[in-house]
């Protein structure tokens, strides 16, 4: 595993309290990795030794300036970040430092809110670079790293292969990563790969949001202090503080209410929160990674959903395809749900009917990966001896093709295949010939399946052919 990228933050100043109250004050924001010097001589050797990726630097020190600095750092490291830090509130000064070079100008004494905020901004800019260095190489390369990892998500589909390079990409990064996908795509198993790759130290913790209101939705992620309401006898840490150090996964984002939301927003902007009943603010380490199945654009519009969260969460985003555009991991998947359901139940592998796979690849699955894998358990458990019997599956998907109206497998080729390319409404007779023409087609000259999908008996099959024939002729 590799580990998560720590980024070395370096600040330079010969006045040992502002080194000492600036270190600490990152620190408590949430920020490890810091390096203190009181001697600007010593800043050019170090980098020669050492990878520092931000420098803040005050600007009047003795023996070599800091101006003399930013000149040679953006010189020689022109990809390192150079923040200002100085008690010089001159514009000419402030100008002519960005024209040099520098990344930011601060002006002393520096607000500690907005010290920070430049230091995690600047840290966002370092994590862009890193990020966009690694995707280069991966889509160069065209290999996962960590194949292991991605494992139980059983895919051989190109789709999957690019989600699960840039999940490796992304998962050293400390920015939210919202997943989006149908139910039953596996968001939860691509949340886990992402912390596994992460190299976190802590937990991965799973929340499901859905059916949370606020008062459960505080006490489940922060706590609360002993007394906050009736029936708090003792205090409790949330879940926020068992990931710390980890993941915390929130699945179904799109279910929270606004209250939640603004929570939530400050947790990710902030890294901070309140247990319920307290009034003083506890930092988090965790990342987060939230998971949707809903339109989340479409909930802003209608303000159910806040954009600044949107858009706070939308740093990196991972979309799910669902099964249906997946149709190569069928029979992978068949082949590896049997296998599982048979050593589940203490039965020997079943084989099927190669037509099981057409079947199969013409269904929808509204319910995906995992409606597949509850349809290949079934028929396992009804199974006896011998081949494995298409009837329940043709049961199944063809009362669910049959339900499913407008989203039916053969709903859009009758629109796109002959309501488009006539002039006029077609007859009944028309639509019938049309839609059984369709149907054998699909199900590769297979009655059964074609009957399935048409939600006909076999024998109702049979004697429409005939009846074609019999016209043809």
């Amino acid at each position: 595993m590799t580990g998560t990228t720590t980024f070395s933050i370096l600040i330079v100043d010969d006045e040992q309290h502002i080194l000492f109250s600036s270190e600490s004050l990152l620190r408590f924001a949430g920020i490890r990795d810091i390096r203190t010097l009181d001697d600007s001589r010593r800043v050019l050797p170090l980098l020669e030794k050492e990878t520092i990726h931000i420098i803040v630097l005050d600007l009047f020190m003795p023996y070599v300036s800091g101006r003399e600095l930013l000149t040679a750092l953006s010189r020689d490291y022109p990809h390192i970040p150079v923040i200002v830090m100085t008690a010089a509130d001159e514009v000419d000064m402030a100008v002519d430092c960005m024209k040099a070079g520098a990344f930011d100008y601060l002006v002393k004494p520096v607000e500690n809110a907005r010290l920070v905020s430049c230091v995690k901004r600047a840290l966002e800019i370092c994590s862009l670079k890193n990020q966009v260095s690694q995707l280069r190489e991966h889509l160069l390369t065209n290999r996962i790293e960590h194949p292991a990892v991605f494992s139980p998500i059983v895919s051989t589909s190109p789709k999957m292969s690019a989600i699960f390079q840039y999940c490796e990409v992304i998962a050293e990064s400390r920015q939210p990563v919202i997943i989006i996908g149908e139910t039953g795509t596996g968001k939860e198993l691509i949340a886990k790969a992402i912390h596994t790759v992460s190299g976190l130290r802590g937990k991965f913790v799973p929340v499901n949001a859905a059916g949370l209101d606020d008062n459960m939705f505080s006490d489940t992620l922060f706590g609360h202090k002993k007394g906050a309401y009736t029936g708090a006898d003792q205090a409790r840490a949330g879940l926020i503080a068992q990931a710390s150090g980890g993941t915390l996964f929130l699945d179904e984002i799109g279910d929270l209410n606004e209250v939640s939301q603004v929570k939530l927003l400050r947790l990710l902007q902030e890294q901070e929160y309140y247990q319920v009943g307290s009034d003083m603010p506890l930092i988090s380490d965790a990342r987060i990674v939230v998971a949707t199945n809903r339109d989340l654009r479409a909930l802003t519009a209608t303000g159910k959903f806040r954009n600044d969260l949107y858009f706070r969460l939308c740093t990196h985003q991972v979309q799910l395809p669902p099964l249906r555009e997946r149709v190569e991991d069928i029979q992978v998947l068949l082949e590896h749900f049997l296998a599982e359901s048979a050593q589940e139940l203490k039965k020997k592998k079943p084989s099927y009917p190669p037509e099981l796979i057409t079947l199969l690849s013409l269904y929808d699955f509204p319910g995906n990966v995992r409606e597949m894998k509850a349809l290949i358990f079934d028929a396992v458990a009804r199974h006896n001896s011998g081949v494995l019997s298409m009837e329940r599956f043709k049961e199944l998907i063809g009362t669910r093709s049959s339900q499913s109206g407008a989203g039916s497998p053969l709903a859009k080729s009758v629109v796109d295949g002959l309501l488009v390319t006539l002039d006029r409404l077609p007859t009944v007779r028309e639509v019938e010939d049309y839609l059984v023409d369709e149907a054998m087609k699909r199900a590769n000259g297979n009655q059964g399946i074609a009957a399935s999908l048409l939600g006909f008996t076999r024998q109702t099959l049979n004697k429409r052919l005939r009846k074609c024939k019999e016209n043809l002729s």
